[in-house]
């Protein structure tokens, strides 16, 4: 795997900022250093916590703290930083610092004991364990400054806690990686079609993200380009990870499309890697010289930790991108997906998500069926793909859309469930679910937020997730849940077209 498209949560760091002064005194200091290093080693120790917890020093005064924020913004491996108030820090001193900061905050409201000693507690007690008013100093500063953070209450036994700043993390990671992505077009959107436009250059500045197109012969060349030896491994690797169909395998009249596909896929991987590309899109309407619309090698290329947009949308490409990181070691995966068709039995309403071929095969824990059909559109050979059903369980749906004066994350909270009844006339994989709070509630909120038609289904994080990567990313995000009602989904758009006015004009 290529360092571009690594989801590994192992390279990156979080560090932990404690806030106190001298009023105290160096002993209390000293016992400063020592719990807030066991709060912060607690955290560590959590299973919910997935990336390092960085133990600094105890700022005491306005020039530590700016010199801290200035180091994490020039550290790529920092991600945030998590700040506690152990006494009670000051906090004209924490404005220079938390103006400078750059990398996304969480502000954990807690203290080092857990109960309180009720028979030995006395004053000197009180001034090292001052966190209930220190901390509220500290919130007031993020608040009088616009400080974008999160906002963890609890002691860190709370097994609650440490999954609230593991969720955290993981949207950090998602933020980081969105941060330094750089996207290869191949080709341009499908014709006449409005979500999938977009501001790349706004996209650039508010997000980070570098989106740019390549002809898609200079990709057709690296296809053809690939060596027999590799497409030879390749395809022994395709035979023993997958249940491929006699007529694909060696010896079987359709042998050679597996093949080609192979050839796509080494393609593909060789363009991004050169390119330093994390995530890519295609369109069917713009093959060029490619024999096959890229199947399989997508589905394997999403598997590995590559975002996709299929049909040139580059912004469905960066939320699965940033879902892979985020959902980086959790079981369930991660997926392009689109809203193909319904269920409308009263009561049991389903949806039915697929896409012509792009579906990653995370979303599964059984063996892909590799299999070769026909496809009626964009005109060239019949392409191979992996046909699944996806496994159940609880999930999300996310889209991303250009709304002109900002960017608009909407959510939707879902069951994935098994099918009904087999689909055998259904040669793609897919995805059933039944959406939260209903679906007649869902699909109007859905329609009436203009969200896209591409989504992100992530069965790995849900939606706290990414309400914590909107927070970070200071993006709009509409959910759609168990509380969800039109009334009120309207008022919120309401609220949030005026908001976002008035932001834009300060």
């Amino acid at each position: 795997m290529s360092n571009a498209n690594n989801t590994s949560l192992e390279r990156y760091e979080v560090w932990f900022l404690t806030g106190s002064q001298h009023l105290y005194g160096e002993d209390v200091l000293k016992q400063v250093a020592a719990q807030s290093q066991e709060i912060a080693a607690a955290l560590n120790e959590s299973s919910d916590v997935p990336v390092k917890i960085v133990w600094k020093p105890v700022l005491t005064d306005s020039d530590a703290i700016r010199r801290t924020a200035l180091e994490a913004n020039s550290d790529d491996a920092v991600i945030g930083v998590t700040a506690w108030m152990h006494t009670f820090s000051p906090a004209k001193m924490w404005i220079q610092g938390l103006d400078l900061l750059r990398k996304p905050l969480l502000h954990l409201h807690t203290q080092a004991n857990r109960d309180l000693p009720w028979a030995d507690i006395d004053f000197d007690f009180m001034n090292l364990n001052q966190a209930a008013h220190g901390d509220r100093e500290f919130g007031y500063i993020q608040s009088r400054l616009g400080i974008p953070r999160k906002t963890v209450v609890g002691h860190v036994s709370n097994p609650e806690v440490c999954r609230q700043v593991g969720s955290w993390q993981r949207a950090s990671a998602g933020w980081a990686a969105v941060r330094t992505l750089k996207l290869t077009r191949f080709g341009d959107n499908m014709r006449n079609v409005a979500v999938t436009e977009g501001d790349k250059t706004e996209a650039e500045l508010r997000f980070g993200v570098s989106v740019n197109t390549w002809s898609v012969n200079e990709l057709a060349e690296a296809v053809h380009g690939a060596a027999e030896s590799d497409v030879d491994a390749l395809v022994a690797e395709y035979e023993r990870l997958y249940e491929v169909v006699p007529e694909l395998q060696k010896g079987g009249a359709r042998h050679e499309s597996l093949r080609y596909s192979a050839r796509i896929e080494l393609g593909l991987r060789s363009f991004l890697e050169a390119n330093g590309s994390a995530a890519f899109t295609t369109s069917f309407e713009d093959l060029g010289a490619l024999r096959q619309l890229p199947g399989m090698a997508v589905q394997r290329l999403m598997a590995d930790g590559y975002g996709f947009g299929a049909e040139g949308d580059w912004k469905t490409a960066i939320l699965v991108r940033a879902a892979k990181v985020m959902g980086a070691g959790l079981p369930g995966g991660a997926s392009l997906m689109e809203d193909y068709t319904y269920h409308l039995e009263p009561g049991a309403e389903k949806i039915l998500g697929a896409h012509m071929l792009e579906v990653c095969p995370s979303l599964t824990a059984r063996k892909p069926r590799v299999e070769i059909h026909p496809l009626g559109i964009g005109g060239k050979e019949d392409p191979v793909r992996m046909v699944f059903d996806t496994d159940a369980g609880p999930g999300v749906v996310v889209a991303l859309s250009d709304m002109r004066d900002r960017f608009r994350l909407v959510a939707n909270a879902v069951d994935v469930v098994d099918l009904d009844e087999p689909l055998p006339n259904l040669p793609v994989a897919r995805a059933l679910w039944s959406p939260k709070p209903d679906f007649a509630t869902s699909a109007a909120a859905w329609l009436t937020a203009g969200a896209a038609h591409h989504t992100v289904l992530s069965t790995a994080v849900g939606m706290d997730v990414f309400e914590d990567f909107a927070e970070i990313a200071q993006t709009e995000l509409l959910t759609i849940d168990e509380g969800t009602t039109i009334r009120g989904f309207k008022k919120e758009l309401a609220w949030n077209a005026a908001y976002y006015k008035l932001a834009g004009g300060l």
